[in-house]
């Protein structure tokens, strides 16, 4: 996805108070497989959610932003980045002090953040994501906007909502890249679109019993329902298990032959109610090298 050719972008304007990052940082929040709609461009990030449209850079470690002409990306930029949360706090509660393996992880990306995603982009999201690496679910989810999606201010495309979806049909999906994964697409979405508010009930779900609700979608196991946990509702406690992190575990942490089911506890028990933030510093540090997986 090249950058937007057809609108006028208003100008750069420093977020004073945003949250900061490294250069490091602000790639692996925006581009490192939390979500799938942004581009790096020259020296700045483009992306999209939702209805909106951004672009990012760092100025020393201060974000600056800009979105079309006549568009205030600011609050809904905040609820993205979830700017209210204070992650180096939470990062602060991880057991870092105790984990050599953790700390590593931490000091190769200070400032890293979780984003607060739409909850069904987040799952659309991941349903595109099996057994694809981040770069072939970005195509998908590009084409998938391009072939059915709402037009955005700067004429790129949004990503198709579920009813768009349901409407399609599966054949269409597959002529999106989907593969096989456009029957399970397919599926979910004449579910959602049958059930307007089921995506909202999700939401005032516990962890748990939300989870529970979201392996009843087909296409989705355990792995994606944590991440749209994880992404979409905020639910830190969620540890998603991938490759790297499967073998991080295995190999970092002398893991090598327990199960799934016991690699959850171990990450509850160890890492503790924010999990999740664990989990994303060391998918992080794994995909870098940084920490052998």
């Amino acid at each position: 996805m090249p950058p937007s050719p057809s609108a006028d972008f208003g100008p750069w304007t420093p977020w004073t108070t945003g949250p900061r990052f490294t250069p490091r940082s602000l790639a692996e929040t925006l581009d490192g497989g939390q979500a799938f709609r942004w581009r790096r461009a020259a020296d700045f990030f483009e992306g999209r959610w939702d209805d909106r449209v951004v672009r990012l850079r760092l100025l020393k470690d201060r974000l600056e932003y800009a979105a079309p002409t006549g568009v205030d990306p600011l609050p809904a930029l905040r609820s993205y980045l979830a700017a209210e949360v204070d992650f180096a706090a939470l990062t602060d509660e991880l057991p870092w002090r105790s984990d050599p393996v953790l700390r590593c992880a931490i000091e190769a990306f200070p400032g890293l953040r979780l984003l607060r995603q739409p909850l069904g982009e987040t799952l659309l999201g991941f349903l595109c994501s099996s057994t694809k690496q981040i770069v072939q679910i970005k195509a998908i989810c590009e084409s998938l906007a391009a072939d059915l999606g709402p037009a955005l201010p700067d004429g790129s495309r949004a990503l198709p909502g579920w009813e768009r979806l349901a409407e399609a049909g599966e054949d269409r999906l597959r002529a999106a890249k989907l593969g096989y994964r456009a029957r399970h697409i397919h599926q979910t979405a004449r579910f959602l679109a049958e059930r307007p508010g089921w995506l909202d009930e999700l939401a005032e779900a516990e962890t748990g019993p939300a989870r529970e609700r979201l392996l009843q979608l087909p296409g989705v196991g355990r792995k994606i329902a944590d991440c749209v946990l994880l992404f979409g509702l905020a639910r830190y406690e969620a540890f998603p298990i991938d490759t790297w992190v499967l073998k991080l575990l295995a190999q970092a942490y002398g893991l090598p032959a327990w199960s799934p089911a016991q690699l959850q506890d171990f990450a509850r028990i160890h890492f503790g109610p924010r999990a999740g933030l664990a989990q994303q510093y060391l998918f992080a540090a794994a995909r870098a090298g940084i920490i052998r997986a």
